[in-house]
């Protein structure tokens, strides 16, 4: 029951900065995923099972406040969240170049699959690339940047859902 509080506050919080203040950014061209941004937050954090659950929760919600069909960000939040929370256990991921790169393939994979619907046709693959990486240059450094002002702000690394066995 614990951890119901936090995924309802930052699916809350990544829905309406979606649909308030990143959508004049994206008005202009300049996309924050902040929908992969939490997926990946919270795979890194609790793991793949809560990885995959949030991720396709919080696609569904995203799905039901956009005008598209239901289920296209529910799928691959969902397999952004149970990936990243899979290899969450092999990475070190309190550093930043960690969860950086986490962040860009987050970002790219998401990005790539909802336009692609979009789009549809071949000629607008090129606006797909651009866009897409576009979406990725603008969030992994940013997401980095907020993910570690946080653990300072902490005082402790807060992205570890597991612990590791020494000598296993």
């Amino acid at each position: 029951m614990s951890t119901i509080v936090p995924a309802i506050v930052l699916a809350a919080v990544a829905l309406l900065l979606r649909s308030t203040a990143l959508s004049a950014l994206a008005g202009r061209g300049v996309v924050l995923d902040v929908l992969a941004f939490a997926t990946a937050v919270w795979a890194l954090r609790r793991g793949e099972g809560a990885g995959t659950l949030f991720g396709f929760a919080l696609g569904l919600l995203a799905d039901l406040d956009a005008a598209h069909w239901i289920g296209r960000h529910a799928l691959v939040l969902s397999l952004l969240g149970y990936t990243i929370g899979r290899i969450s256990h092999t990475l070190v991921r309190e550093q930043a170049r960690t969860v950086f790169v986490v962040l860009l393939i987050g970002t790219g994979v998401h990005q790539a699959w909802t336009l692609a619907f979009e789009i549809g046709a071949v000629s607008g693959w090129s606006f797909l690339f651009r866009q897409t990486l576009l979406a990725m240059v603008a969030t992994a450094p940013l997401g980095t940047i907020v993910i570690a002002m946080l653990q300072r702000i902490a005082g402790k690394s807060w992205l570890t859902h597991g612990t590791a066995t020494q000598g296993a």
